[in-house]
């Protein structure tokens, strides 16, 4: 009994607001414009048996490379296997990185072992026909899909591609359709959520007061964990009424999870034993159980109910996210989740600008015409209410124009959103690594750039209110308004420093290979001089438009701090300029930057010089600049990190090209 009456309990206190019961029974809707380019019909046969998608973008192979020898031998052994009973493969073939094919194989839950293999072998050949030579590629059968690609596609939700489908006949009564549809997919989405590694599927029946039936089935690939594949079926269940709204039915396929309805039965129940889940049955017999049963369980639940009522009455309160008093003091920045909810469009997947490791980015427009960028934070990360408090409580007290401002929050039931404000340019690594947008950045413009990122660090670590060192400055942190302004952002690996704070120690290091100095990424030993280090390099990536972390590539066959400083004893440091700045750059200012750069690099962090100091040279000639030291530029090897007792965790440093700083922890120190 004690085992059931903690679910149960939670079931009451979800009860118990009323705010939540609306949120659970109003029906989302919202309204968009179908979009071809999502659908790609064309993508699918004529009745729309199959679909597929063929990634280009990650190229081809050819009839003899050992990929497609691999890629046939590992289709070829989905289908044969005779052992596995729950329609769901997954493996990887070949050694080299190359020649590696990593491939996801599922059939519907309902279908057969034998009928499963017989649609893996037509699927795996109707890939073969309709994507030739792809690397990468995915094709939805009715019954099962069958899915390859030369990267990692294991244990990782993945909502696109996607087809939308949806049924040619209209339902009877939409507004009635709409109302039963939702409940019985979302009561599909926990059963399927919940499932194992070897079945993450449900279905169910509803009937439609004026008589319609609903036949409804979802299922994601079971490597999934329950987070994601509950994600994925709500963002599916967000698609509805753009695919199909008004219909009696629809498909929404996407490489991570599926969902189905139909006016009539297309699934077969018996295959997986029992009546449909979540539904009305049809048979006499399961009415005749469900008069037998029902008092029997009502029964057990007051039972339940008694016990839980006095759990409720003796257990101590739940401690809450913000106190009463924080909220009060930033009463001006709650925004009421129905209104950021309508400013992106119900969180749509058109409106998703990217996601992170906390959560994802939407676009949305407030009433006002303002556009904004609204972070929502993952409900499953265990650090969450730590990052959320800290983001709104610390970052709301930054003011500055290079820094990406947050206007406010929402806090209600389990939703956590930060908005902060619309940054349309998205990232400088857009730009400066981008063969086209590069001639966009001219050398005053870049020149600016970087005279306006030092301004922002200073305020950080001096004019602010708080001593904060950034930790993982990078092109891709850099955000560009609309008139090419840079702001930072993501303040993921922040550590705040009390007033007389000069240096901190950390044995677990978080951030990116290149950017950070050797003290910290050697010995875990971290000051704002860590934050000058990564400033240098990025003075170096803004001048050259080259990376510093793949640099070694280029034909010069060194890092890019290396060929700097060989340029700079060679008396020719302006070679390092991008060949698009040739025509336009001041030669004295980029001998200025590059020589500054190469102070910030120096591997003593107390040679380096403070941000105070570099704007101050950065804007007048008149002060003179000392003679830099070789730089300091390595990527420690794991074995030195362990020697060191220092743990990397490089999934604190996610990236992705939004308008939105996409963490948000602040980590603080004792003063």
């Amino acid at each position: 009994m004690s085992s059931i009456c903690p679910s149960v309990c939670v079931t009451m206190e979800m009860i118990n607001s009323s705010r939540l019961i609306s949120f659970l029974l109003l029906p989302i809707f919202m309204f968009l414009l179908f979009n071809p380019n999502i659908a790609q019909l064309d993508n699918c046969t004529e009745r729309a048996e199959y679909c597929w998608n063929c990634n280009d973008d990650a190229g081809y192979f050819t009839n003899t490379s050992i990929y497609n020898q691999n890629l046939i031998n590992l289709l070829s052994s989905f289908s044969s296997d005779t052992h596995n009973n729950f329609g769901f493969y997954n493996s990887s073939l070949g050694q080299n990185p190359n020649d590696k094919v990593n491939a996801i194989a599922l059939c519907r839950g309902d279908v057969v072992p034998n009928e499963c293999r017989d649609c893996l072998n037509e699927t795996s050949r109707r890939v073969f026909e309709n994507c030739p030579n792809r690397k990468e590629a995915i094709i939805w059968g009715e019954r099962c899909l069958v899915r390859y690609s030369n990267s990692s596609i294991f244990f990782t939700k993945q909502d696109v591609p996607i087809r939308l489908l949806p049924s040619p006949h209209a339902s009877a009564n939409a507004q009635q359709y709409k109302q039963t549809l939702n409940p019985l997919v979302e009561h599909l989405r926990i059963n399927a959520a919940s499932g194992n590694s070897s079945s993450k599927f449900a279905f169910g029946y509803r009937k439609v007061s004026d008589g319609e039936d609903i036949f409804a089935l979802v299922q994601c690939t079971p490597d999934l964990s329950e987070r994601d594949c509950s994600d994925c079926l709500e963002n599916s269940t967000l698609q509805i009424p753009a695919c199909c709204g008004g219909k009696s039915g629809g498909r929404i396929l996407k490489p991570s999870c599926t969902l189905r309805y139909e006016k009539e039965s297309f699934y077969n129940e018996s295959t997986v034993g029992g009546g449909p889940q979540g539904g009305t049955g049809k048979r006499n017999t399961s009415r005749t159980v469900l008069i037998i049963v029902i008092p029997c369980v009502i029964a057990v639940i007051l039972i339940i109910l008694g016990i839980c009522i006095s759990f409720f009455k003796t257990r101590k309160p739940k401690k809450k996210l913000l106190t009463s008093e924080e909220i009060g003091s930033m009463e001006s920045l709650q925004y009421d989740f129905s209104t950021i909810r309508a400013a992106t469009d119900y969180f749509s997947e058109s409106n998703k600008l990217g996601e992170g490791g906390f959560g994802a980015v939407y676009k949305g427009r407030l009433s006002d015409g303002r556009y904004i960028a609204v972070k929502r934070l993952s409900k499953i990360s265990q650090q969450g209410d730590l990052e959320f408090k800290n983001e709104v409580i610390l970052v709301a007290k930054l003011q500055h124009r290079n820094l990406v401002r947050l206007l406010g929050f929402c806090l209600e039931n389990s939703e956590r959103l930060l908005i902060y404000e619309f940054v349309p340019n998205a990232s400088l690594d857009n730009f400066i690594f981008d063969p086209i947008n590069r001639s966009h950045l001219h050398w005053d413009r870049r020149y600016k750039i970087i005279r306006d990122i030092a301004r922002g660090i200073l305020y950080l670590h001096e004019d602010s209110r708080l001593r904060i060192i950034h930790r993982d400055l990078k092109p891709s942190n850099i955000l560009l308004d609309a008139e090419m302004n840079p702001k930072i952002s993501d303040f993921g690996m922040a550590r705040i420093f009390g007033v007389d704070q000069t240096r901190g120690n950390t044995s677990r290091i978080v951030g990116t290979y290149g950017y950070m100095s050797p003290e910290y990424a050697m010995h875990g030993q971290f000051s704002i001089k860590s934050d000058v280090y990564s400033f240098g390099v990025l003075i170096f990536e803004i001048i050259s438009g080259k990376r510093n972390s793949s640099f070694y590539q280029s034909d010069c066959d060194e890092d890019l701090l290396s060929y700097a400083w060989k340029l700079w004893k060679e008396g020719a440091p302006s070679a390092l300029a991008d060949p698009t700045l040739r025509d336009s750059y001041s030669e004295n200012e980029v001998r200025r930057c590059i020589h500054l750069g190469l102070l910030c690099v120096q591997e003593d962090p107390n040679d380096r010089p403070t941000m105070e100091s570099i704007v101050m040279m950065l804007n007048s000639y008149s002060v003179t600049l000392p003679v830099p030291r070789q730089p300091a530029f390595f990527i420690p090897t794991e074995t030195d990190m362990q020697m060191n007792g220092l743990e990397f965790d490089q999934s604190e440093s996610q990236t992705m090209s939004v308008s939105v700083n996409e963490a948000s922890i602040s980590e603080m120190d004792p003063r």
